[in-house]
């Protein structure tokens, strides 16, 4: 970013190489389950999805996205006889942490400063509890 006299201008920042992809709809409903789990195949997937929505998968569907999070390094995979058993490489708390951090770097280097204002706008309307907590949460990050 560059320092103007009064105002600060955003200038675009290189792409962060330690930030998570962003996930799609099916992408995160594959996710939500491994992190449940831990450790799981395909099939436990595919079971779990298909008896909680009312949109059936297909097997290879949910071993396509699979594979995919693992290219993507959100999941690791290895092979245990015919069967490729997946497990998270990261926890859910931090892969939140760490697209929070990527998205609000992406806004504040897009608006600059007026991005910062409505953060703080939305600070000031937080019940003092809760700011308070933030507060905390912060040192800590």
């Amino acid at each position: 970013m560059t320092l103007g006299s009064s105002t600060l201008t955003a200038m675009p920042t290189p792409f962060e190489p330690s930030a998570p992809p962003p996930l799609h709809e099916l992408e995160s409903e594959v996710m939500e389950e491994v992190w449940r789990r831990g450790e799981t195949t395909v099939r436990d997937v595919l079971r779990t999805l298909n008896d909680t929505s009312s949109r059936e998968r297909a097997y290879t569907t949910v071993m396509t996205i699979m594979r995919r999070l693992d290219e993507k390094e959100m999941l690791e995979r290895r092979r245990e006889g015919k069967t490729d058993v997946y497990q998270p490489r990261m926890t859910r708390e931090d892969y939140f942490e760490a697209r929070a951090n990527a998205e609000v770097a992406a806004v504040v280097a897009q608006y600059g400063e007026q991005a910062l204002v409505h953060f703080a706008r939305q600070l000031d309307k937080l019940d003092p509890a809760r700011r308070q907590k933030l507060r905390r949460l912060s040192r800590r990050v």
